[in-house]
């Protein structure tokens, strides 16, 4: 599988030394992380971008690099999207989940929307996924926007805690959207994501 995706006005690709700059950058902007449970640090951010790259590198899709292919900002480096593997336990685990973390500069100009339906095209027609989800903190809305822009739906039911943070933590309660697969592509071979999910240590999963 080609591991370079391009979409009318991004690149997703692999990862790049020059991407570590801006990727810290964004790492350590509180509004773009204000629904996670703390900025990262330059390690972090290093080590973070590496293991998507890694995963790119061994499966081919993952968490991709997002360019700006054109105008103003061409060849700008803008976050990344993609799937990803959670390496926590839940009720819909193990699962395949669509993802996303944009710079500042690059809200609101509907880039997210745009590569996570690239990325959604390579889990159900290049991987044969049943169904990918998404989820996020209940007071993302902007992210749950996107979600449903993308066409995932939520119900309230499958909404759960998440394991990674203690009892009372502000973000702990989330919300899950589902997109199930169309009816043709429901039984077709699912080994290359289920590979990934049984051999993940966490490298594929958004923090």
């Amino acid at each position: 599988m080609d591991a370079t995706l391009r979409t009318p006005r991004l690149l997703l690709r692999r990862w790049r030394e020059d991407d570590l700059d801006p990727f810290a950058a964004l790492n350590a902007d509180p509004e773009v992380m204000e629904h996670f449970p703390a900025p990262l640090d330059r390690a972090a951010s290093d080590a973070l971008a590496a293991r998507c790259d890694s995963h790119l590198a061994g499966h081919g899709w993952g968490l991709w690099a997002v360019e700006v292919a054109e105008g103003a900002d061409a060849g700008r480096f803008a976050g990344f999207t993609g799937l990803a593997v959670p390496s926590f336990e839940a009720p819909f685990t193990p699962c395949v989940e669509v993802g996303w973390r944009l710079a500042r500069w690059a809200w609101g100009r509907g880039y997210a929307t745009e590569a996570a339906r690239r990325a959604l095209a390579v889990g159900f027609d290049d991987l044969g996924l049943p169904e990918v989800v998404s989820f996020t903190a209940t007071a993302n809305t902007r992210s749950q926007a996107v979600m449903r822009r993308l066409g995932l739906r939520r119900d309230p039911a499958d909404d759960f805690d998440h394991p990674a943070l203690p009892a009372g933590h502000p973000l702990r309660r989330h919300v899950l959207f589902r997109l199930p697969a169309a009816e043709p592509q429901r039984n077709r071979n699912t080994t290359a994501w289920r590979t990934a999910a049984l051999s993940s240590d966490g490298s594929a999963a958004m923090p």
